[in-house]
């Protein structure tokens, strides 16, 4: 049986993750540490099991951007060509963009932010202008090629999902069965909902799904079938991805 693996990868800790904001659309950049874990967590898993790819596609954000350029950089990677799609950028987190975890969650309560943060298909108000982060976002000019009527002011983990996976079916895949070598470095919820799909995970068990950063998530197909071989492999320690997995899971203090 002749297989191929596609790897799918979030991106190392952003500004945003460290101070516990919801980041969403905001092009937040990477921490010192998001930038260490590509090279020492992303880098070395996939240098320790030969990885070889023949294409990298991520999304518009400078987060994942900055997790491509540390693999390409350290695994040598130059001439592996990078497709930017918008349809991998991070899930809009509506008017909670800017906002900290903790403090909504004591606002709100912490069931009514987990619903928001990790439900299928429960939206988050939608961003205002006064929000300090929705000019920014309308204005970015990564994002000006974006169908207006495409454009999101808030997206539950459903909604994502529309624009992702015709993206996995219609593009991704058909290299990967075709026997081309994939990298998608992306963003949490991107990850979570390539997974739902992928594993087909159901709306209600989604919700305990927590993607940690910069941990590869290999997922091998059988080249004649198209069907899944086995399952996921992280290329990481397994108890560093239990304790970054608890880490995302948790609201923070």
């Amino acid at each position: 049986m002749k297989t191929n693996k596609v790897v799918i990868l979030r991106h190392g800790e952003s500004e945003f993750n460290k101070l516990n904001l919801f980041c969403g659309w905001h092009d937040a950049p990477l921490t010192d540490k998001g930038l260490e874990d590509a090279s020492k967590i992303a880098v070395a898993g996939l240098r320790q099991h030969q990885m070889q790819f023949d294409v990298i596609y991520t999304s518009l954000l400078q987060r994942a951007h900055q997790t491509v350029d540390v693999i390409r950089e350290n695994l040598k990677y130059h001439d592996v060509p990078v497709i930017y799609d918008w349809r991998l950028n991070e899930r809009h987190y509506g008017n909670l963009t800017g906002f900290n975890k903790r403090q909504v969650a004591n606002k709100y309560g912490e069931e009514k932010v987990q619903i928001w943060r990790r439900s299928f298909d429960v939206l988050p108000p939608e961003i205002t202008p006064d929000n300090p982060y929705y000019a920014k976002i309308r204005n970015n000019p990564k994002f000006k090629d974006i169908p207006k009527d495409k454009f999101p002011d808030t997206e539950s983990l459903k909604t994502l999902m529309l624009r992702a996976i015709p993206l996995w079916e219609q593009e991704i895949m058909p290299k990967v069965l075709d026997g081309q070598r994939v990298l998608v470095v992306a963003h949490g919820t991107v990850v979570r909902a390539l997974m739902k799909y992928i594993e087909n995970i159901s709306d209600d068990d989604i919700m305990k799904v927590n993607i940690p950063n910069s941990v590869p998530c290999v997922f091998e197909y059988d080249l004649s079938s198209g069907q899944r071989v086995g399952n996921i492999q992280y290329l990481a320690d397994a108890d560093y991805v239990k304790k970054e997995t608890e880490k995302v899971a948790a609201i923070g203090n």
